[in-house]
């Protein structure tokens, strides 16, 4: 597709392939794309979401941003392979741990990652991370720990839980959705004026 096709077809909406059927990634991608479109450039842009089917993701959250990342980039990959210029943009979303060792203590993170892939190319975005409480994750070891944490999907996910429901999976996905859309049009397109 060229860029001039580009610009024509999102004018009229912007349509969205994205990974996975869940009710919390794909409004969370729609919220991140009306955030950015709406909000950040004051333009009204119909958004269509569509859900495309992927293996069923494994049971536990990845362990570090780099297999997050990596996971999340080769989903929409195979998207943007699989449905070639049909949509504007491929995206996947997918949540993980990070691990940091500060003073030789371990601590633990969520965040959610966002990759997402079209005609301007590739960016990325993550949420905020919310770290796991201590006492949660004591006497884990680094095999125990993508299945110790709480929360459940239906309940809004771990952010949720740890943040007695003022965050949620939705939420954090839209953030990370947004700031990839932020790094992908950088310098491409005028934010609205400041009032």
């Amino acid at each position: 597709m060229d860029l001039k096709d580009f610009w024509q077809r999102l004018q009229r909406g912007v349509e969205v392939a994205v990974a996975g059927h869940t009710a919390d990634k794909l409004l969370g991608v729609r919220d991140g794309f009306l955030r950015f479109f709406h909000d950040g450039l004051d333009k009204t842009v119909s958004v269509a979401v569509v859900p495309q089917s992927v293996e069923e993701e494994p049971v536990g959250l990845l362990v570090s941003d780099e297999e997050v990342v990596r996971h999340a980039r080769k989903r929409a990959v195979e998207l943007e392979d699989r449905l070639g210029g049909n949509y504007h943009f491929y995206i996947a979303t997918e949540g993980g741990i990070e691990s940091l060792d500060v003073d030789g203590r371990q601590r633990y993170f969520i965040r959610n990652w966002t990759v997402l892939r079209g005609p301007l190319g590739e960016a990325w975005g993550s949420s905020g991370a919310v770290q796991l409480p201590e006492r949660l994750m004591a006497g884990f070891d680094s095999a125990q720990i993508p299945f110790a944490v709480p929360g459940t999907r239906r309940s809004g996910g771990i952010t949720s839980s740890l943040t007695g429901g003022l965050e949620t999976r939705r939420k954090t996905i839209a953030l990370s959705t947004f700031h990839a859309l932020s790094t992908l049009f950088y310098g491409v397109l005028e934010s609205r004026p400041i009032r």
